[in-house]
């Protein structure tokens, strides 16, 4: 074998740090002569050669890894086929082919294993590398591990850290639902990452009820659970009548005192696009041509629409995504990370590639799944997810159908 590669790419996700730990672990172990390289800030470290030799130093302490949230080697996003980006970037020089110059890269460093740690868009671009310099006479070994807070990579059942996300977004709100006494009648919004899928925002809500479950309130003087309580979850994949929500928290407002949400970034998405191109507004996107959430500002659109029909007093509009992404690994996720990464290993000292993960459709039996079988996208089933619905039943939600 000649050097193992090691990249991280995309967002974050609380996964990163501890997944270079274990893969690096677990070449110590099974192939203790084998030289690691890591490419520094994803793709963009791939393009410009921008590398660090792993030491044997390295080696005996990477364990430390496990204390830190976000990538030491650095993420980026860089999508190679994007040649008129990566030239704006100054990734590549006008008339190259990033495809082409991310190759010859991996041939100069003499690298035989490609390990990618991201999302789908991270880990197909990676095969679209190998595919290239297949069709050149470089064999490349490349294998994926599913990085996503969104949970929603096809076929894979659990994307890595997207346990901790969801823990560490509850942890968020449980600290940020104390400002419901700072003011009377108060909308709390806690806008959750997850583009297109809700998974993490459902899971989310479910974490937080469990936290709220092992409280011990005091109703008398106004400690009370309602207060503390979700009063409506919304997700991507569940319509959301407006007024008829409105009209439900409403009669919460009036009863309570104050009103807390849930919302999926993705959540009424289309519907705000709509809106800013009617209006005339520029819709901005990134390189891989998705929607720039942050400047859409989904969050701020449901606490427009809710604030004046429940006569709230005060509106605040909290993001966890950041506070979620950069945490260090949790022990659930810790466990799925290192039984990835050991199969990463096995499969790559064995020959194969593919993206190492749950596979869905084999029982969520750990497995190297193919690449042509990854893609993003993937919806949370948010009706026939069994603690979804009853959390939804408990807080008596709407537009369920």
């Amino acid at each position: 074998m000649r050097n193992v590669a090691i990249l991280t790419a995309g967002g974050l996700a609380p996964c990163l740090s501890s997944s270079i730990a274990f893969l690096i672990e677990e070449y110590s172990q099974a192939a203790p002569d084998v030289n690691i390289i890591c490419y520094k800030s994803g793709y963009k470290g791939l393009l410009l050669g921008d590398l660090v030799t792993v030491s044997p130093l390295d080696r005996e302490l990477i364990s430390r890894l496990h204390d830190f949230g976000g990538s030491p080697i650095g993420n980026s996003r860089v999508k190679l086929t994007n040649i008129a980006d990566c030239v704006k970037r100054g990734l590549v020089r006008e008339g190259d082919d990033p495809l082409q110059v991310a190759a010859n890269q991996l041939i100069r460093d003499n690298v035989s294993v490609l390990h990618t740690i991201g999302g789908d868009d991270t880990n197909t671009a990676a095969a679209d590398l190998a595919k290239f310099l297949k069709t050149h006479g470089y064999d490349l070994q490349v294998l994926g591990l599913p990085k996503t807070v969104d949970n929603d990579v096809y076929p894979i059942k659990q994307s890595l850290g997207a346990w901790t996300a969801a823990a560490e977004s509850a942890k968020f709100f449980e600290h940020i639902v104390a400002e419901n006494t700072a003011n009377p009648r108060m909308l709390i919004v806690h806008e959750i990452m997850g583009r297109h899928c809700g998974w993490l925002t459902a899971q989310a809500a479910i974490d937080y009820r469990n936290i709220l479950a092992t409280k011990h309130f005091l109703a008398n003087i106004g400690l009370s659970k309602e207060k503390f309580d979700i009063h409506g979850v919304y997700v991507p994949e569940l319509p959301v009548d407006v007024d008829s929500e409105a009209a439900r928290l409403k009669a919460t407002m009036d009863g309570v005192g104050n009103v807390n949400i849930f919302v999926s970034e993705g959540a009424g998405i289309q519907e705000i696009v709509e809106i800013m191109r009617k209006n005339g507004e520029d819709v901005p996107v990134d390189a891989f041509g998705h929607i720039k959430l942050d400047a859409v500002n989904p969050g701020k659109w449901f606490a427009s629409q809710f604030a004046e029909k429940l006569s709230a007093e005060k509106v605040l509009v909290q993001k966890s995504g950041y506070f979620a992404r950069s945490s260090k690994s949790n022990v659930r996720d810790l466990e799925l990370i290192r039984q990835c990464a050991k199969l990463a290993v096995e499969s790559a000292l064995g020959g194969a590639s593919g993206v190492i993960g749950l596979d869905e459709d084999d029982g969520d039996a750990l497995a190297c799944i193919s690449f042509d079988r990854i893609r993003g996208g993937k919806p949370f089933d948010a009706k026939n997810h069994p603690e979804f619905a009853k959390l939804l039943r408990e807080i008596g939600q709407m537009g369920r159908s």
